[in-house]
């Protein structure tokens, strides 16, 4: 056995010595958090049970026990994710501009490696669509599936928007943004306004924790500024909830009327500054963490492939539903989600959604890195110097 796990041994040692001593790895922590957090919430609250019609309909837990909705506040971490991705993005944006290099080639390099792995997704789903179709599959399950398996992207299309924006918004105070928020909610639901300008918040909505990361980068953001977010998001949240009539769940629960996350409202944008708050009131105990090998091991692995596991966790949940279909009903993957049983079952699935996630990772792994033939020769190349070429990423 000790055997066995000296290769292991040898590569955490080896990319810890290979980590910078200025890289901050409680950025990195907190984007392997908030991935993590979107995949395994995905996973607890989305269920795919057959219908009479013999469909596949997409049902969740939220929808009958109501009460399990303080689990969605664990697993919504989108705006810990814009954070990061603002701090990140501000802070490249600066060093690229030290470096003389131009606006086009920064973006280029960085919105690469976002939507390299989106081809791959697109590719093998429609050709996936047009299989079921053609072999008699209903529309209606192809269309669940269809639209499980491109949710992500609209995740991926703002924060590239918001990438693009970054020397514009670098220096935008949050509460320009949180105030539209503010007004368009006031608009939508205090006055009867259209529904349609929600959608105004899905920019304005997640700029708020984007240009908090850009603050972050620009040290205007301490310990007092976290309690405060925190403090204040959280009392807000709750205010709405309570008194303004807001849902519970942070996250979208099939059938409802209104939604928090499609678009993003106001009792949203104010959890996510709780989260943001939160966050960085952790940093110090992320930091004296991730001081051990392994941790930090763990995280930089997680963030060298953040995209490929965000982009095929659905797949993952998809493919194993699907395989389970041959044994029959099982429960906790198609039964209809309206006990502990089922969540209990649920929870005792996702090591096998995590296998069926392993599957795709290290089938599609290669279009993060560069894609198709070039993409392997990347991976192999990384792999000769992988401890420093898993530290390099972001």
């Amino acid at each position: 056995m000790r055997e066995l796990l000296l290769p292991a041994r040898s590569f955490v040692r080896r990319v810890d010595a290979a980590t910078p001593a200025h890289r901050d790895r409680a950025v990195d922590a907190l984007r392997a958090l908030a991935i993590c957090g979107v995949v395994l919430g995905h996973w607890f609250v989305t269920a795919l049970v057959p219908g009479g019609d013999g469909a596949l309909h997409t049902a969740s837990p939220l929808q009958h026990l109501s009460w399990l909705a303080p689990v969605s506040w664990l697993f919504q971490t989108l705006a810990v994710f814009f954070l990061v991705g603002g701090h990140m993005a501000t802070k490249g944006y600066a060093s690229a501009r030290a470096r003389g290099e131009t606006y086009g080639a920064w973006l280029t390099a960085r919105l690469g490696r976002l939507f390299r792995p989106v081809a791959a997704v697109l590719g093998v789903w429609t050709a996936a669509a047009l299989g079921m179709l053609l072999s008699g599959v209903p529309y209606d399950t192809v269309h669940t599936l269809g639209k499980l398996a491109m949710s992500p992207l609209w995740f991926l299309l703002v924060f590239a928007a918001l990438t693009a924006a970054t020397p514009l918004v670098a220096r935008l105070n949050p509460l320009w943004p949180l105030a539209v928020v503010l007004h368009v909610d006031l608009v939508r639901f205090g006055f009867g306004g259209p529904a349609w300008l929600g959608w105004i918040n899905l920019a304005a909505g997640w700029l708020v924790p984007y240009t908090l990361g850009a603050a972050w980068t620009r040290e205007a953001l301490g310990r007092r500024a976290g309690s405060v977010l925190l403090a204040g998001g959280a009392a807000a949240t709750a205010g709405l909830v309570l008194w303004a009539g807001y849902p519970a769940s942070m996250v979208g629960v099939p059938g409802a009327p209104v939604s928090n996350l499609n678009p993003p409202t106001l009792a949203a944008v104010t959890f996510g500054l709780a989260q943001c708050g939160l966050a960085l009131l952790l940093l110090d105990r992320l930091r004296s963490w991730l001081r051990r090998p392994v941790a930090w091991a763990a995280v930089a692995v997680v963030n060298l492939f953040a995209m490929t596991i965000f982009l095929w966790h659905q797949t993952a949940l998809m493919a194993v539903t699907a395989t389970g279909l041959l044994a029959g009903r099982l429960p906790g993957l198609h039964t209809v989600p309206d006990s502990l049983t089922w969540v209990a079952a649920r929870a005792a699935w996702l090591p096998v959604f995590a296998l069926a996630l392993t599957v795709c990772w290290a089938a599609f792994r290669t279009y993060e890195q560069g894609g198709g033939r070039r993409g392997s020769r990347v991976v192999r190349e990384r792999r000769r110097r992988s401890p420093r070429a898993v530290v390099r990423h972001g």
